[in-house]
C-alpha cells in the first residue's frame, strides 16, 4: 500500500499550475475533466498532488486548522525558498530552519489559495 496522490481545490488553474510547475519544478503528469471538474496531477516520483478546478466550486479556504502543509523535497531549502520568493512573489511562513530530530532543513512558504508548502531538505 502506498499514498497516491492528495487533492485540494484551487480557485485559478493557471496561477496553480505556475506555482507548482513552473516554480516549485513538479511536472504536469495527466489531467481529466469530468462533470465539469478539471483534475491536474502534478508530482514528482513519489506521489501526486491534484489539483481540482470548477467555476461553480467555492472558492478554497484552507487553514492550517484543517491542512497543516504539503511537504515536498529539494536539494537546497535555503536556495528554493529564496528563489520562490523571488520568481513567484509567495510569502515564507517559517524558516528556514533546521529540525536536527527530522534530519532536514526546511522552511515553509504559502503557495495559491494559502495552501501552505513545507520545502524539505534531507541532512540525513
Amino acid at each position: 500500500m502506498d499514498v497516491i496522490h492528495t487533492a485540494i481545490w484551487v480557485s485559478d488553474l493557471d496561477n496553480a499550475r505556475a506555482f507548482f510547475v513552473d516554480g516549485l519544478g513538479l511536472e504536469e503528469n495527466w489531467s481529466f475533466t469530468l462533470d465539469g471538474i478539471t483534475n491536474v496531477y502534478v508530482g514528482g516520483e513519489n506521489g501526486e498532488i491534484q489539483l481540482r478546478y470548477s467555476d461553480d466550486h467555492d472558492e478554497p479556504n484552507p487553514d492550517r486548522e484543517t491542512i497543516d502543509h504539503i511537504a515536498v523535497s529539494v536539494d537546497d531549502v535555503d536556495a528554493e525558498t529564496t528563489r520562490m520568493v523571488e520568481e513567484t512573489g509567495c510569502e515564507v511562513v517559517d524558516g528556514p530552519l533546521t529540525v536536527e530530530a527530522a534530519g532536514a532543513r526546511v522552511s515553509f512558504i504559502e503557495g495559491p489559495d494559502g495552501y501552505v508548502v513545507e520545502l524539505v531538505e534531507d541532512k540525513s
